[in-house]
């Protein structure tokens, strides 16, 4: 059962306060009234508020000198003022009036279908800024949940997924029959792919819940580069790597960050390039301030798919790639470049070659 919406209304005269409380009140809003600006100010500190009408022409304190003092606290600045006032209708006060944080002016004897209507739209603006706000809420638990879900998946897929691991290559080990050597091959390569997937989750989560801590050293961009590479083409001898370098190559970085986007780059360039073609990777130290790193390979990227690629699970260049992954490596690559104050785009060429372009401060 939803709450009633509070309006305050505040004059030191009771008879006007009975009025408003009789024209404004029913299901749904409970008319509250205050006879003095200190009042008004303990029933406003205590509860929520969607709109308060204040009399202008009060003793001790004024209609003006409440407003400020209402727009001085951080809990109830928000809260929207009509002042009603019987003085004539004059510049001056008008203008104190809206300095003061009002929103609108009514000026006595008050027009009752005007008065309903204008506190209705603040009633509905109200009752529509609290439904997002439990929207909002209801969607932060469940991002909390999924991401939780994920971390907890993750991990808890790591040491069944190792032990699958060692088996399959225990067996490779153990026999020389071809047929059981080839579905070993098969197990430890699914295995690899399995371990990838767990590992980009981890990721995601880590930068949806925790942002990203960095860890700068300096470091070789091309030493790690050459690492990445050694441990890729070991599990893909048919595919040919090339490693180019100019200048100083050597900058501040997080070195775990980098060796991920490396792996991730390249594994994509691996996986989406065309047949016969080499991957190359082109390291640039020859600015001062920067360090450029592009990643090649053959074929073009379809227009449909530019506008995604750096979106989590979107990424996958075809639906036949499905199988292979989770469409999370260049969305993560984004992430772990921008943490650095880098940037990264996508550069396809007439030349039928598709190019990831890193530039990243040194």
């Amino acid at each position: 059962m939803s709450q009633d919406i509070n309006i305050l209304v505040v004059d030191d005269v009771a008879q006007n306060l009975v009025a408003m409380q009789a024209l404004l009140a029913r299901d749904g809003i409970r008319v509250m009234t205050a006879s003095s600006g200190p009042e008004a100010l303990e029933i406003l500190l205590a509860h929520e508020v969607a709109l308060a009408l204040v009399d202008v022409q009060m003793p001790l304190m004024d209609g003006f000198e409440l407003a400020e003092l209402i727009r001085g606290s951080a809990r109830t600045r928000a809260v929207p003022l009509i002042f009603l006032t019987a003085a004539a209708s004059e510049a001056k006060t008008t203008f104190r009036g809206y300095e003061a944080g009002a929103v609108d002016f009514l000026y006595k004897p008050v027009d009752p279908a005007a008065l309903k209507s204008k506190v209705n739209v603040f009633v509905e603006l109200h009752a529509k800024e609290k439904q997002l706000s439990r929207q909002l809420e209801e969607l932060r638990q469940a991002l909390h949940m999924n991401e939780m879900f994920a971390a907890v998946l993750g991990h808890d897929l790591r040491n069944p997924l190792s032990s699958i691991m060692m088996g399959a290559e225990a067996i490779r080990l153990m026999s020389d029959n071809p047929t059981i050597t080839t579905s070993a091959d098969r197990i430890r390569s699914s295995g690899d792919r399995m371990t990838k997937m767990v590992g980009q989750l981890l990721d995601v989560t880590r930068i949806r819940s925790d942002g990203i801590r960095l860890n700068p050293q300096p470091l070789s961009y091309l030493e790690i580069s050459r690492k990445i590479v050694g441990e890729l083409a070991y599990g893909r001898p048919d595919k040919r790597i090339d490693i180019e370098s100019r200048g100083n190559c050597e900058g501040m970085v997080d070195g775990d960050r980098l060796e991920q986007i490396f792996s991730n780059l390249i594994g994509n360039a691996l996986q989406h390039g065309e047949p016969g073609t080499p991957v190359q990777i082109v390291i640039d130290g020859s600015e001062q301030r920067s360090i450029v790193v592009e990643v090649k390979n053959g074929g073009m990227m379809p227009e449909s798919v530019r506008s995604h690629l750096f979106k989590p699970f979107h990424s996958s260049l075809q639906r036949r790639h499905a199988s292979q992954g989770l469409g999370l490596g260049l969305y993560i690559v984004k992430q772990f470049v921008n943490a650095h104050g880098g940037s990264v785009e996508l550069q396809s060429t007439r030349k039928a070659e598709t190019a990831i372009r890193i530039v990243m401060p040194r």
